[in-house]
């Protein structure tokens, strides 16, 4: 079971060094228990342990307030990682003291810094940038909820309702006379 200065002490180490520092791989689920715990006890409505129910509400206060501070700098160190990893090539670094869904972020910004780069690179080649255009529509007749090009779903849409929608989705609208260009 973590206390409350098992989280200070996180927060401390943290704040205090450059690399990540190692968690338990249960640590979030901890905080969680620590945290649940906390606000049941600051529930109590008695008045002979007002005194202690006060220290409690203070000490979830200060609790949050730290395994917040704890996941800024945590998140400030994985993205100095990442460009770091971008520009080097390593991208292994502290991969060791990173929680499951740390890695998993790692590995999402990674993909996107790779992207966007081969973009630049085509656009250097002599490519033409990408536009992705939106057109302003307004509905005439209700619309059920649609998937886009990404496969994103939008919508659903009522009758009378505006939206700024991606060109190529606008024109098949417009073309089924259920969406007009908004002026």
């Amino acid at each position: 079971m973590i206390t409350y200065n098992d989280i200070y002490e996180a927060a401390r180490k943290e704040r205090y060094s450059d690399q990540l520092q190692p968690l338990s791989k249960n640590f979030i689920s901890e905080i969680a228990s620590y945290l649940k715990e906390k606000k049941q006890l600051t529930l109590k409505d008695d008045d002979l342990f007002s005194d202690m129910i006060t220290k409690t509400k203070k000490q979830l206060e200060n609790a949050t307030t730290l395994f917040k501070e704890l996941m800024v700098r945590r998140r400030k160190k994985i993205l100095a990682l990442v460009l770091v990893a971008s520009e080097t090539g390593i991208s292994r670094q502290d991969f060791e003291n990173m929680l499951v869904f740390e890695k998993e972020l790692f590995e999402e910004i990674m993909k996107n810094i790779e992207i966007s780069d081969k973009q630049v690179s085509e656009l250097l080649q002599g490519g033409k940038e990408r536009m992705s255009k939106n057109v302003l529509v307004l509905f005439i007749e209700d619309v059920e909820e649609l998937v886009d090009m990404n496969g994103e779903r939008v919508g659903p849409f009522e009758k009378g309702q505006i939206a700024n929608l991606p060109q190529g989705i606008a024109e098949i609208l417009i073309e089924d006379k259920k969406v007009e260009i908004a002026e």
